[in-house]
């Protein structure tokens, strides 16, 4: 699911505000997606209202490598806004679980490189970051409880 299109265009689709575009791209056992976000400034956490005048993108990367012999999978997450000193690198994991299904894992730094206001800045976006996790989370269980 995670590396299919037509999910990946759901996902994205209905988490965006503005204009966006996603593709994913396969070379053998791994897989990348790459999504870019267009957010108008009415959308932005006020924490960084002051330091954009139009709007911004986020690019999100996700690298998938292979599957493990027990199915699961890891990979990596780089989430970059355009214009502002903020960045989210991680580490993904997709594992079976214990009643069959199967959890993914997000964990990562979000990291804003302003003096003085950086971790003011961190804070106040940390949410937005989480609420953005927890969308793709309830889409994806839809589009699963649509395609088992």
């Amino acid at each position: 699911m995670l590396t299919n299109q037509e999910f990946q265009e759901r996902k994205v689709g209905r988490i965006s505000k503005g204009a966006w575009d996603v593709r994913v791209q396969r070379e053998g056992d791994t897989a990348v997606i790459v999504s870019h976000r267009t957010l108008p400034p009415e959308v932005v956490p006020d924490a960084f209202r002051a330091m954009i005048s139009t709007t911004i993108t986020i690019t999100q990367t996700e690298k998938w490598g292979p599957a493990a012999p027990d199915g699961s999978r890891s990979g990596s997450i780089d989430v970059e806004l355009s214009g502002v000193p903020v960045r989210l690198t991680g580490a993904l994991s997709l594992a079976p679980a214990p009643d069959g299904g199967c959890r993914e894992q997000v964990t990562g730094e979000l990291k804003a490189k302003i003096p003085l206001f950086g971790g003011k800045v961190e804070k106040a976006a940390e949410p937005a970051v989480r609420a953005a996790i927890d969308a793709e989370g309830r889409i994806g269980e839809q589009w699963l409880a649509e395609h088992a």
